[in-house]
């Protein structure tokens, strides 16, 4: 009996030692996190989180950060409704967005693990409220889930209109069927399923359908049962705040560009799968924690490693760097290997971050517009890998000295079907491309044969690569599959001068030329779409470069003259430079296109008094 009872106090020491010396404790990041939180840098300055939210009119901000597979820390900035004094906090929960898509795509592949579903087999089989879209792209190809989850199935309908309390919630027949007013068209399809990488919301409703009508119960029902609460997440629902059983008390209101709440701030999704999540920071992270401790082998109470792999093996690179069903795979910041996905909607979102290895993470929440909040998380991440040390050095062994003439002729601007704009400079002996998204500056280091591996992302590049499909000249990304490489002619080289340079330097008559030249040679061109735009003047708006975004709007529309929301955007700007009579112009145009448009309305009768 005594040896027995020395045994088991050894054996609990030596678990203790093991578990206690080797894994640092929450409270041992204080340090970590106060760098982290004080030391953001943008537009070439250093500021606070709180300071810079101040100057660019972010009302809440919630952030969780994993480390060591835990939550090392949490904090929370800011209010839930501006005016209110109410502040956040770590429980204080948000409407998610697109961060939905990954968690209902999780949920799936429980399913799937459980034997109650088969994401490989043709959805069609499991719907009956509704079903596919005749199409001759579809022909002799039966589409399924996992086409739907990865964005391959090729369906419309990228995003979903914001809806509030007050408004009249459609049901998921509706949305697909394309009979929300101001909202989408019916759903169809654009792609040949399996051959193409686009963005789909509906491609996500077709799947929640498919889902409840196969089982009987709802997504929302489904979720609770087999992933929030037996991971004990408390402050995370799919329940939508119109309906019985909405729990949650302490929640964020939505904001737009000018802090102000939008309408209730509540928002409304009836699209529960790719937009209908309420959750936490906090609660996020115990999720992401619970994929990577899956997928390094370790013992986990619902996400096996068989799921965690699922969901997170790269089924299609048509999108840069990759993507899985359900998560982004494209990132490489640190130099490590990241599943992510971001959510955005009018007045709310932010990003989830997790490594592959390493149980390292961050979870983003906050209420706000995207030029007030894209701009504090982007800085945010990167002071927070800076701060941890997550950064891993490259191999540079392989590295070889990089020629001139090689440099130079990889100078110059690329740009892909989605609208993601690369420009590569050659500076001081270095070669440099530019991560549009993300506004970074990230070195190329050559490897030969005009090929290069980028910094701080999982990439490796390949310049004057002619596609013979085309002929014509791109940055290509090169992928090793064994002995065998691939490479995705993804992103195009063009002319030197953008027609937004155009604008840069005050000449709105070339830059519209330009644009209009460019439209007519290039329609699929990504930089020139009417959301890139949009989302161009947006960011011109938050640096408070007024002029220059009200260019980029107009030139928006007069390429877009049938869109509502290319002057629902022009007569924003007006309204912040003091333009009173143009924006009322403006939102009196959305009402001709979009006659039950809520926010022009309300804009008109605020602006008239």
């Amino acid at each position: 009996m005594k040896n027995i009872l020395y045994n088991t106090v050894i054996s609990g020491i030596l678990i203790w030692i093991f578990l206690g010396c080797n894994s640092r404790q929450p409270s041992d990041f204080k340090e970590e996190m106060q760098s982290a939180v004080q030391n953001l840098r943008y537009n070439g300055t250093v500021k606070s989180v709180a300071q810079l939210m101040e100057e660019l009119g972010l009302q809440g901000l919630s952030v969780a950060v994993i480390d060591d597979y835990q939550i090392a820390w949490t904090r929370s900035w800011g209010v839930k409704e501006a005016g209110s004094g109410a502040e956040l906090d770590e429980n204080t929960a948000f409407c998610t967005a697109s961060i939905s898509k990954p968690v209902a795509a999780t949920l799936f592949a429980i399913l799937e693990a459980k034997g109650l579903i088969d994401l490989k087999a043709p959805v069609s089989t499991y719907l009956k409220r509704w079903k596919l879209p005749e199409s001759e792209l579809t022909t002799g190809i039966e589409v399924t889930f996992e086409h739907l989850l990865s964005h391959t199935a090729g369906t419309s309908q990228h995003g979903h209109k914001d809806l509030y309390e007050g408004d009249s919630i459609p049901t998921v027949i509706q949305s697909l069927n394309g009979k929300i007013p101001g909202g989408n068209s019916k759903l169809e399809f654009l792609d040949i399923p399996g051959t193409w990488w686009r963005y789909s919301g509906g491609g996500y409703v077709i799947a929640q359908v498919a889902i409840e009508d196969h089982l009987g119960s709802s997504l929302e029902d489904l979720a609770e049962e087999h992933l929030f609460s037996p991971l004990k997440l408390r402050h995370t629902t799919f329940i939508q705040p119109n309906e019985p059983g909405f729990f949650l008390t302490n929640v964020a209101k939505s904001h737009n560009r000018n802090g102000e709440v939008i309408r209730s701030g509540i928002q409304i999704s009836p699209q529960l799968a790719p937009s209908g999540l309420w959750s936490t920071p906090s609660d996020l992270a115990l999720f992401m924690i619970e994929i990577q401790k899956a997928l390094n082998g370790a013992k986990t109470k619902v996400i096996s490693k068989e799921v965690a792999l699922r969901v997170t093996d790269i089924i299609t690179s048509k999108v840069m760097g990759g993507w899985s069903m359900g998560w982004e795979r494209r990132f490489g910041f640190g130099n490590r290997d990241w599943f992510s996905h971001g959510g955005s909607n009018q007045g709310m979102g932010g990003h989830l971050y997790a490594t592959m290895e390493g149980g390292k993470g961050i979870a983003f929440l906050a209420n706000g517009g995207n030029s007030a909040r894209l701009p504090i998380l982007n800085s945010l991440r990167n002071s927070i890998i800076a701060s941890h040390g997550w950064t891993v050095a490259l191999d540079r062994s392989k590295f070889q000295h990089l020629p001139e003439e090689v440099a130079k002729r990889a100078v110059g601007n690329y740009t892909n079907e989605y609208g993601e704009l690369v420009p590569v400079e050659y500076k001081e002996g270095q070669l440099y491309v530019r991560d549009f998204d993300f506004r970074q500056r990230l070195e190329l280091f050559y490897l030969g044969n005009n090929t290069f591996k980028v910094n701080e992302s999982k990439r490796t590049v390949r310049f004057d690569a002619i596609n013979p499909a085309d002929q014509k000249r791109y940055l290509a990304t090169v992928t090793a599959h064994g002995p065998h490489t691939t490479i995705d002619y993804g992103l195009q080289k063009i002319s030197d001068t953008l027609p937004f340079q155009y604008l840069l330097e005050n000449n709105y008559a070339k830059a519209l030329e330009a644009y209009q030249r460019e439209k007519a040679a290039n329609p699929q061109l990504g930089l020139l779409r009417e959301s890139t735009l949009n989302r161009t003047g947006y960011q011109e708006l938050a640096k408070k470069n007024h002029a220059l975004a009200l260019s980029v709007f107009k030139i928006n529309t007069v390429l877009y003259p049938k869109s509502a929301n290319t002057y629902d955007s022009l007569g924003e700007c007006h309204m912040i430079m003091g333009n009173t009579e143009a924006a009322i112009k403006n939102y009196r145009k959305v009402l001709e296109l979009d006659p039950e448009n809520p926010n022009a309305k309300a804009m008109i009768m605020k602006l008239s008094q």
